[in-house]
């Protein structure tokens, strides 16, 4: 193990050694050792001047003696002082020239217990940071039988349910208004397993028979005279739910100002498209085929009939698979991005009839001339095929299939005993999460202002958001002296680019309506929310959410909205707003503490910070301007220089293998969220140095013979301690645009050259690589 030893000074019990001092006036030591802590344990001075001769006359022999008498009693209490007087001087100068200041405070004994509980000291940190910062975390966590995975993360955002979890079972009170009332209340009826079990699923068989009914659990299914476009609208326009065709109405890309109709290809049932086109995954596309099977076998079909008809549609949702486009070929927006009249779109895809669609819907009228943007058009085109040369029975087995898969996973008895056998398979889980950890889940996801509005009430220090917007500024900075000093981009693009930088919107904490009773109350009027009947309350939140975003047409874009809850161990960059978010959720250890350091902090919350402030400028962000618009503002020549850059980035990721499943990381899918990674880890640290340069050093942690630079990196690490099953690896490899947790530690770190100086990390060791790969 590297000499991890503080590079500004010893730390608390570390043996020093001085000599300069004693070497000067005051004469050579044998041997001058000091151990600096609270206390001087040891000070040695040895002074030696044995059988000194002093010659005087023989006939003042008495005179003498008595003269000796008295001069050598004299010269010895003088040397006592003498050596009394540099024992004080040595030590004095050792302490103040080599011990740090300890801090010994509660908050910071624990801070330091809690990093060392999760370190693995036999690990050189030279060869494997994640290992020396997590091994020790990682075994003692062990994955739950109800999770893919564990994480820091997922710790405090388990931390965090407990919390909401608490102010939602809280009985109603005066200090609730009828938005906060309906999150409890929704809350309350998702927890009522006795009146859950009595509705039974009544009303989802309610539902569908409105629809037209799912053919494979329906005796004598008869097409709907209305048509497939009219039954996808119905499903879009009242249970939200988007099938075949993602549909929503947002901020045009090219004006961002302006809301419009927008459509891109579906969201698969599985993870990612590899799963149905990949021969290895076939016991997954089984498992899948067995779990619609059964769930049709619930609702009254015939089992042997049952799996050979929605055979059929499993080989449908495989040629939806194969039209689709990878994720990592949707990483340009400008080349997915097309905007047409929906006229156009009919000449295109005449085999789905858009206005009747569209009209079906939509609260207003949408005629041929309505303009549409649509993503991946090459999707829709394949659709059209495919629709029409699928017969109507599978095709409609297949809608209501997503439809029922959707509803039934808030519902429980059968329908939980077959999704958790699904799950065993396709995520390695054993078991369903406690029911009252899904109802937070959904309460918070469905009613998120208003469970923001408890949360925030007694659980947040509103202190973080000044501190959080101090280090926005500073690390901003940090990124703008980092673009001053890039020899890739040209004059006018770095100005542009900084000009974009310094107009980004910081979103902190939570929304200013949640503190608003009445805009509160008002945002949430529409939705109705009963006692006793989940599942309706579930149909009501859908319907809102839908009216909720179609009433956008028309309507001029609110660019002061947040999109998320504040309750949310998470932080977004919103590309047509320029928008920075950081939650409530995330403002809390590992990644922020009014207790940590300012080393903790800023390699916390302060990386956080960086990564959304790079994700501007990062493949997909650098297509945006500072107003939210999609268009070109670098030059062909800065382009291609950011190009070869990212091409390091991909290089490298791609290079790293998932030993759990064998398989290496796709550094085109997760590029964006790699440059990311990189530039805020340096912009947060170069923001910790100046921070430090003017206010000084931090005390020293105690126990820890680490260095606030390196404390800086470790918590940057410990937020991605962690561990995951093989079917998790392989979701995460397969459909995220994240790399894992480990990656995200190793390749950040070993492009660091800040990492390897804090921790005399030799070149060429593998987290100090000689060529080393940076974009911002």
């Amino acid at each position: 193990m590297n000499n991890l030893s503080s590079l500004d000074g010893n730390g608390l019990g570390t043996e020093c050694i001085t000599e300069n001092a004693y070497n000067g006036y005051i004469g050579p030591l044998s041997e001058n050792k000091c151990i600096v802590g609270n206390n001087v344990k040891a000070s040695v001075v040895t002074v030696s001047g044995e059988k000194t001769k002093t010659i005087v006359p023989t006939r003042k022999k008495s005179f003498r003696k008595t003269y000796l008498l008295i001069l050598v009693p004299s010269f010895l209490i003088v040397c006592g002082i003498l050596s009394l007087a540099l024992v004080f001087i040595t030590t004095r100068n050792c302490a103040s020239s080599s011990k740090r200041q300890v801090c010994l405070t509660e908050e910071c004994v624990r801070t330091a217990a809690s990093l060392l509980s999760a370190m693995d000291h036999s690990v050189d940190p030279c060869k494997n940071f994640f290992q020396y910062a997590c091994g020790t975390w990682n075994k003692k966590h062990l994955i739950p039988e109800d999770r893919s995975s564990i994480s820091t993360f997922e710790v405090m955002a388990d931390q965090l349910q407990l919390i909401l979890k608490e102010v939602l079972e809280k009985p109603i009170n005066l200090e609730d208004n009828d938005a906060t009332r309906k999150a409890k209340i929704f809350y309350s009826s998702c927890i009522d397993i006795y009146q859950i079990r009595k509705s039974g699923d009544a009303l989802l068989r309610k539902v569908l028979r409105s629809l037209g009914g799912w053919p494979v659990a329906s005796h004598n299914w008869i097409p709907p005279e209305s048509g497939l476009e009219v039954l996808l609208g119905k499903i879009r326009g009242i249970y939200n739910e988007a099938i075949l065709i993602e549909q929503w109405v947002g901020p045009d890309d090219k004006n961002s100002s302006a809301n419009i109709i927008q459509i891109d290809q579906l969201q698969l049932a599985l993870p990612s498209r590899d799963y149905y086109l990949k021969p290895v995954s076939r016991g997954d596309l089984d498992a899948y085929h067995t779990y619609m099977t059964n769930i049709a076998v619930v609702l009254g079909s015939n089992q042997s009939t049952a799996a050979d008809e929605l055979r059929d549609v499993l080989d449908l949702e495989i040629a939806l698979a194969n039209a689709s486009l990878p994720e990592a070929d949707r990483h340009d927006t400008s080349e997915i991005y097309k905007k047409l009249k929906v006229g156009e779109l009919q000449l295109l895809v005449p085999q789905i009839d858009w206005l009747k669609y569209l009209n079906s819907f939509l609260g207003t009228t949408i005629t041929s001339e309505e303009p549409i943007v649509v993503y991946g058009l090459s999707y829709f085109v394949e659709l059209g095929k495919i629709l029409e040369n699928t017969n109507t029975r599978t095709i409609h087995n297949y809608i209501f299939w997503r439809f029922v898969m959707s509803l039934s996973s808030h519902m429980i008895g059968d329908y939980q005993k077959e999704r958790v056998e699904f799950r065993k398979i396709l995520q390695g889980v054993q078991s369903e999460r406690h029911r009252w950890s899904q109802c937070v889940d959904w309460t918070n996801k469905k009613l998120g202002l208003a469970v923001g509005a408890l949360f925030v009430r007694d659980n947040f220090n509103h202190e973080s958001k000044e501190t959080a917007l101090v280090m926005i500024h500073t690390i901003r900075e940090a990124f703008n002296e980092l673009l001053s000093h890039n020899d890739w981009m040209d004059d006018e693009t770095r100005a542009v680019a900084k000009e974009k930088a310094n107009a980004m919107n910081e979103r902190i904490g939570y929304p200013k309506i949640i503190t608003n009773k009445m805009k509160l109350i008002e945002e949430y009027a529409s939705l109705n929310i009963t006692k006793h009947n989940f599942m309706q309350n579930i149909l009501n939140v859908l319907k809102f959410d839908a009216d909720q975003n179609l009433s956008k047409l028309r309507q001029p874009v609110d660019k002061d909205k947040w999109s998320t809850e504040p309750a949310v161990v998470n932080a977004f960059y919103n590309p047509n707003k320029n928008d920075i978010v950081f939650p409530a959720g995330i403002l809390q250890p590992l990644f922020y503490s009014q207790h940590f350091p300012k080393s903790l902090n800023y390699g916390g919350i302060g990386v956080v910070i960086g990564h959304e402030i790079t994700h501007g400028f990062d493949d997909k962000g650098r297509q945006f301007d500072k107003d939210g618009n999609m268009m070109q503002w670098w030059n062909n020549a800065t382009i291609k220089a950011f190009r070869e850059r990212t091409q390091c980035i991909i290089d490298q990721y791609s290079r790293y293998k998932i030993d759990e499943i064998g398989l290496y990381i796709d550094g085109r899918m997760t590029q964006g969220e790699n440059i990311a990674d990189n530039g805020g880890l340096k912009q947060s640290f170069r923001a910790y140095r100046k921070w430090v340069s003017q206010h000084g050093e931090e005390p020293d942690l105690p126990g820890m013979n680490l260095t606030h630079n390196q404390l800086f990196f470790l918590n940057y690490a410990q937020i991605w301690c962690g561990s995951m099953r093989p079917e998790d690896a392989l979701t995460k490899i397969r459909s995220s645009v994240h790399s894992p947790g480990p990656i995200r530690v190793l390749g950040p770190l070993s492009n660091s050259k800040d990492f390897a100086e804090a921790y005399n990390c030799p070149l060429g060791s593998p987290m100090n690589p000689t060529n080393k790969c940076s974009v911002w």
